[in-house]
């Protein structure tokens, strides 16, 4: 190579290298740097602002979370805070070199009614708090100079039948693309024929030209495998005028696919990049599954050609002790525990959910029903005066569009349970049929549904307008089903069972709606509001009635707010005040802060069968029944089992499938073993065999402290998570089941306690603090990690028992 001696020849050269690298798509995440202040701020948007007093925080954030319960507030939205406004403000820093590129700002959810600000100019607004949107701040900034950004958030208009949260409690980002780019969320992957043999994967790329005069496009495309090895590739071209955005579409050939899967879940990318004049100005990357869904109205859904039963539940946004901050961690731990379980299915209830959310069950291998609304009201950001066409239109187009190219996702709905709908209140036909045209519109290659509640409205016939039968609870799909049996049904909510755990109440009750006095929910899992049902009974329906594509249990966790059966109105009939109103749910198959209950054995038993598996319950500490009746329950995958307590057998009990009695199919129980202490010991059969035995001892008094961490390493993000399980343990290394001791917390090196719970519906106490309360031998410390590597050291005492500590490295 020849040495380049002229000095304008290589200004020439690396002006032309600057101007390649300054025209590469960049996105950054928004996290640190920003300020905010709750309340009124009339100067919040200025550049010129003293904001020195503002609060420091990081984003995500949730301003109610950190603050005090409201002890007579309305429970049902979890006696937070969360109504009210707040600003937040950060430096923008746009180079220099940015000038002459587009600028984005994407936000994946502003709870509620967000205007965004830069520069001390409106650049734009929503509503939908739970929506993704994206801002234009191009014409907005100054290159090189100083920009502020401003964002305010005001829930006083939203209204909400659970605890939503407050803030910017998703992710932002800033992306800067050269005027020449793939739109936001601007390709769409589709797999119209899937062989053994190959694949066509179809391909539709919006490209904007912001630029100043009409150029000539070339879109590159390859398909990479997990490996990164090209599969398949293309190139087309196309003029687009200036301010113009044109979609381009070809077909790509895949050889041999491999399908995504529930037990496979396979992911191709594609590599889209954009050429002007030969030259790469953006490049895009999607990640997308090759699979075939279909619903049979006689035998359920079908994955790949199999039949495959939705073994769902339902989650809300919340992350207990974090609130509505959505850190990545937190979520898939979440989607961990319930896959532990059996869990193949997540219906995101009832909002557009964080992407992150359906990226992991992408990577997970788990269906997603995608939901975007609770009612078409102030729960959704409408309001008197808002446009329904237009909000229908926006809305719609960004949930599908961000989340079409999934394949996890094989439902969309549009609403749950909403009553003017369901009896064609207010042209509740017409809007259903609004929502649903503009799904169908953005992508017609999945079905799409209502959740339904009122069995008797079914007569009006809503289904003619969506492809699917979604009902909850009390088999109140089968007006429907008579009506129309040519569509598949789905139990969209099932259960409702309702308990706290470690919390057991003798006598066991006699109907499901008897609850006491205790404020408490007994975890014999026998209990459940009128409107609902015991798990047990969702099991029989199913194995009754085969075309049931399958459930989606009524929750996977406990969620802040909806306190069933101890809401606001039901304590005060009770004859207490409002302040007994509980804060957060006891629906959950495991608790607000990730620990199970006794319902996530009953489900792992039956949606796991081939995991051996054997669950004893209650504990065995009642030393206030000795030579009385405690009730012994097992779950188990076997068929049956023997009890022993002490040595001396209680009888052995096996499954009755036959049973019109729903328990008596799925559960083992022990109804008279008189108490003494000492040992429990259920050995379990399975198709006339031994599969295995467990032992429960009657615990001594607490003496020390464990401290469990679900991972010993976290990433120094400043965002990743570590659960640490604080239990109190006997001599012996028993679990002690009634400890309710208080817990001191010190953590030094590279983090800070992120939040701390119990999984007590009936708390008050801070969720973020440095002491957390055993509640049944239980307590959880959540740690995130610093931006620096180093350690997290934490210690847990507590005056009458020897201390716990544990190490997390932060690399």
């Amino acid at each position: 190579m020849l040495p380049v001696k002229s000095p304008m020849l290589l200004f020439l050269l690396f002006a032309c290298l600057f101007t390649l690298r300054a025209q590469q798509r960049t996105i950054v995440t928004l996290s640190d740097g920003w300020k905010f202040k709750q309340g009124a701020s009339k100067d919040a948007p200025s550049i010129n602002l003293k904001d020195a007093a503002w609060e420091k925080v990081s984003v995500p954030h949730d301003w109610a979370i950190s603050q005090p319960f409201i002890l007579d507030g309305n429970g049902s939205t979890g006696k937070l805070p969360w109504q009210g406004e707040g600003w937040y403000r950060r430096d923008l820093a746009i180079p220099a070199t940015a000038a002459g590129q587009r600028m984005y700002l994407i936000f994946d959810g502003v709870m509620a009614f967000p205007k965004v600000y830069v520069n001390g100019k409106l650049a734009g607004e929503w509503d939908y708090g739970y929506n993704s949107f994206y801002v234009d701040i191009t014409d907005y900034v100054i290159p090189g100079g100083k920009n502020i950004l401003a964002v305010h958030a005001d829930t006083r208009n939203f209204d909400s039948r659970w605890y939503p949260g407050a803030g910017i409690y998703r992710k932002v980002q800033l992306l800067t693309v050269a005027p020449v780019h793939v739109a936001i969320w601007g390709t769409y992957v589709t797999t119209p024929i899937i062989k053994p043999n190959y694949a066509d994967v179809r391909v539709s790329t919006q490209v904007n030209n912001y630029g100043e005069e009409r150029s000539d496009i070339t879109v590159e495309h390859e398909i990479l495998s997990d490996g990164g090895l090209v599969l398949a590739k293309g190139t087309f071209g196309k003029s687009i005028n200036a301010g113009q955005q044109s979609t381009l579409e070809t077909t790509l050939t895949v050889l041999d696919p491999i399908r995504w899967d529930i037990d496979n879940p396979y992911l191709y990318r594609l590599l889209t990049r954009v050429l002007k004049d030969g030259v790469v100005v953006d490049e895009y990357s999607t990640h997308f599954g090759v699979r075939t869904i279909r619903f049979d109205p006689d035998h359920g859904f079908y994955l790949n050609d199999r039949r495959v039963q939705l073994k769902g539940v339902n989650l809300h946004h919340d992350h207990g002790p974090l609130g509505a901050a959505f850190y990545p961690r937190a979520m898939e731990r979440q989607l961990e525990i319930m896959k532990s379980m059996g869990v193949n299915a997540i219906r995101n209830s009832h909002n557009v959910a964080a992407p992150e959310l359906l990226e992991m069950c992408d990577r997970m291998g788990l269906l997603f029903f995608d939901e975007a609304f609770d009612k078409y009201d102030a729960k959704a950001g409408i309001l008197e005066d808002t446009d329904f066409e237009t909000f229908a239109q926006r809305n719609i187009h960004n949930f599908i569009v961000r989340d079409r190219n999934h394949p996890s996702v094989f439902l969309w709905s549009v609403g749950n349970e909403i009553p003017d709908v369901q009896n064609n209140d207010n042209n509740g036909f017409q809007r259903l049929h609004t929502m649903v045209n503009y799904v169908r519109k953005y992508d017609p290659t999945r079905p799409v549904t209502l959740v339904n509640d009122q069995l008797g409205n079914a007569a009006r016939r809503h289904f003619d307008y969506y492809d699917v039968h979604s009902w909850n609870y009390g088999r109140r799909y089968r007006l429907a089903r008579q009506m129309e049996p040519n569509k598949s049904v789905i139990i969209s909510e099932s259960a409702s069972t309702l308990s706290t755990r470690g919390f057991y109440e003798l006598p066991l009750p006699e109907d499901k709606t008897a609850f006491t006095k205790s404020l408490q929910v007994s975890s014999y899992d026998l209990n459940a509001p009128w409107w609902a049902e015991i798990a047990d009974d969702d099991f029989m329906w199913q194995q009754d009635e085969p075309y049931i594509a399958g459930e989606f249990v009524w929750t996977g966790f406990d969620y802040l707010g909806e306190p069933t059966p101890y809401d606001n109105t039901t304590v005060k009939e009770m004859g207490f005040t409002d302040e007994a109103a509980s804060r957060s749910s006891y629906f959950g198959i495991v608790d607000l802060v990730g620990i199970p209950k006794d319902r996530y054995y009953l489900y792992k038993s039956y949606w796991l069968p081939e995991e051996n598996m054997i669950h004893i319950l209650p504990h065995w500490n009642w030393p206030e029944r000795v030579g009385e009746a405690v009730p012994v329950f097992v779950y188990t995958n076997g068929d049956e089992a023997e009890l022993f307590l002490n040595g001396i057998s209680q009888g052995r009990r096996r499954k009755q499938p036959k049973s019109d009695n729903s328990v008596d199919r799925f559960r083992l129980m022990w109804n008279d073993v008189i108490y003494e202490p000492g040992e429990l010991l259920v050995v379990a059969y399975k198709a006339g065999r031994k599969m295995g035995e467990q032992r429960l001892q009657t615990a001594g008094e607490p003496t020390q402290l464990r401290l469990t961490p679900d991972r010993n390493t976290i990433s120094k993000n400043g965002q990743d998570l570590s659960y640490v399980l604080v239990e109190a343990l006997d001599a012996k290394g028993n679990l002690a089941p009634l400890a309710m001791d208080n817990i001191q917390l010190e953590l030094t090196g590279a983090g800070t306690i992120a939040g701390v719970g119990n999984g007590n519906p009936q708390s008050f106490a801070p969720f973020q603090a440095t002491e957390v309360a055993l509640f049944y031998g239980k307590a959880m410390v959540i740690l995130k990690s610093s931006p620096q590597a180093g350690k997290m050291r934490l210690k847990a005492t507590s005056p009458k028992l020897a201390a716990g500590e544990t190490v997390i490295g932060v690399e």
